[in-house]
């Protein structure tokens, strides 16, 4: 991560924090910093965009997190070995964003902090880019690990006091997951040590109808500086990082109660100015965004689109794109994706036709993934797997790319290096190409009686499937023809919430406890 400070700079450079440097802004100018001391982190690095009604941008500190860098760097040929023909400038060289709203001193003061990219390696249950993908770790630092037991390779193993489906996220350095106990919803951060560092009640537990899920199926989400979590009793909240409430809501008493004829599964979503929660059931079904620091509304719009019985019914988490450059809310669900903006709900555009036969039974749980333009689907209870453009500017019936007769019922896929992994909830893997839908491999995954519930990480250029008897598999090379099995992991208990990655660990929660691999 990099803080930029818009103080003026200091007066000596003996005055500058370790590794800093002092860098002068010149109208409309770009200016290059040299990475090469910063661990080769030009491989992976990030470029995440820089928003002043984000509560993590103030002034004076503004915090620069390099996650999408590579993209960027890919249009501008500054990833190219050597010098690119176009700029000279070498590949480690990375250009700093001229953000002209920010231009208010003569420098910037910039420096390096590791292991601090936007105060949160997996702040959402999908992790930092919303696909399943871990940030990298340095070529130097401990590789993710690939081979443990209930006993080996575990760091610490934690007890949980309660029952819980969510994935847990990372706030700080703090673990934070959701639970029922004694009939309350509570909220639970732990420490990277394996400690309890604080545990918040949110509202009384309302019990669970199916055996494999139940008061808080729902994972929390954060901005990296408050914590947003929602439970089946429809209590929604918000915590700091201190687990004080900041403020808190119930959605069913407010908007209408839940008639999801199983347990509630969507997880909130947030954006540059708001927190987002889905509703898609039979009767009022809806998106509503509130103000992060006070709770308010901010907007509410339907999304009742009258299909058939259990059709309409969704578990499935919203997620985030551009098009046109306006950061855009894409929600799968009751036979349809649709698109509507952050900023004040409306909607650009809706694709049908994922239910041709009009099937009464087609609820959807799997999410969708973005890879580019298009809008990965898993529909069909498994049986479809559908790409759809985002942009603005198609008719809605070109919108569709491809259709393959294949797909995942419940795991959602994962997008790494421009491909997609989808994880079937039989353990069948298959690595496709997202622009073609064409197959490139596929691995199926030792037969059991056991499905999959959990979805697909990929951390170190692996892949982790965890089943729900909590065996993990372990998949890679993922950039070989033909990645191997590289190791089966058992450990007790019954997991369906999905690993996570984080600075070289993996964190895997089951029913029974939270263990971090190390």
């Amino acid at each position: 991560m990099f803080v930029v400070n818009l103080h003026p700079p200091p007066l000596s450079p003996h005055d500058y924090p370790p590794r800093s440097l002092a860098l002068p802004l010149g109208s409309k100018s770009l200016r290059f910093l040299n990475l090469t001391d910063f661990l080769n982190l030009t491989d992976f690095l990030n470029l995440t965009d820089l928003y002043p009604s984000n509560p993590m941008i103030s002034n004076p500190m503004i915090i620069v997190s390099l996650r999408n860098v590579r993209g960027h760097m890919s249009m501008n040929s500054m990833m190219t070995s050597g010098r690119s023909a176009t700029s000279g400038y070498s590949r480690n060289r990375v250009p700093r964003l001229w953000i002209a709203s920010l231009i208010l001193q003569p420098c910037f003061l910039v420096w390096f902090i590791p292991n601090a990219i936007s105060q949160s390696d997996w702040p959402t249950w999908r992790g930092p880019n919303g696909n399943g993908t871990a940030v990298e770790v340095a070529s130097t630092a401990k590789p993710y690990p690939i081979r443990w037991t209930d006993s080996e390779n575990v760091r610490w193993k934690l007890a949980l006091p309660g029952r819980g489906a969510s994935t847990p996220i990372d706030v700080a350095g703090l673990l934070v997951l959701t639970m029922g106990i004694n009939e309350e919803n509570v909220v639970l951060a732990v420490e990277e040590s394996g400690k309890l560092r604080w545990k918040t009640p949110l509202g009384k537990e309302k019990g669970a109808k199916h055996a494999k899920a139940s008061s808080a199926n729902s994972s929390p989400v954060t901005d990296g500086e408050l914590i947003f979590a929602y439970f089946k009793s429809g209590d929604f909240g918000c915590l700091d990082k201190e687990g004080n409430v900041v403020w808190s809501k119930n959605i069913q008493s407010t908007y209408g109660e839940d008639s999801l004829w199983w347990d509630l599964g969507t997880s909130p979503i947030v954006t540059r100015n708001a927190v987002v929660v889905t509703v898609m059931q039979t009767g009022p079904s809806f998106l509503v965004a509130f103000d992060k620091q006070t709770g308010n509304e901010l907007w509410k719009v339907d999304r009742w689109l009258d299909v058939r019985e259990e059709a309409n019914q969704s578990y499935t988490t919203p997620t985030l794109t551009e098009i046109d450059g306006q950061q855009a809310i894409v929600t799968l669900g009751a036979d349809h994706v649709t698109a509507h903006s952050a900023a004040d709900g409306k909607l650009l555009w809706k694709v049908g036709g994922f239910n041709p036969d009009n099937d009464g039974y087609f609820r959807s749980i799997s999410s969708p993934v973005v890879s580019g333009d298009l809008i990965l689907c898993p529909y069909s209870r498994g049986s479809t797997l559908t790409a759809v453009n985002a942009q603005k500017s198609l008719a809605e019936d070109k919108r569709v790319s491809w259709r393959m007769g294949f797909g995942a019922d419940v795991p959602t896929p994962a997008v790494w290096k421009g491909n997609l992994f989808l994880l079937s909830d039989k353990g069948v893997v298959t690595c496709l190409d997202p622009k073609s839908g064409e197959t490139i491999w596929k691995e199926n995954l030792p037969k059991s009686n056991k499905a999959y519930s959990s979805s697909p990480l990929i951390a170190g250029g692996k892949l982790y499937c965890t089943r729900e008897d909590a065996t993990t598999f372990v998949l890679g090379d993922l950039e070989a023809s033909q990645p191997k099995l590289l190791s089966e992991n058992p450990i007790d208990g019954f997991a369906v919430a999905s690993p996570i990655g984080i600075r070289g660990r993996i964190y895997l929660r089951t029913y029974e406890a939270l263990y971090c691999i190390d």
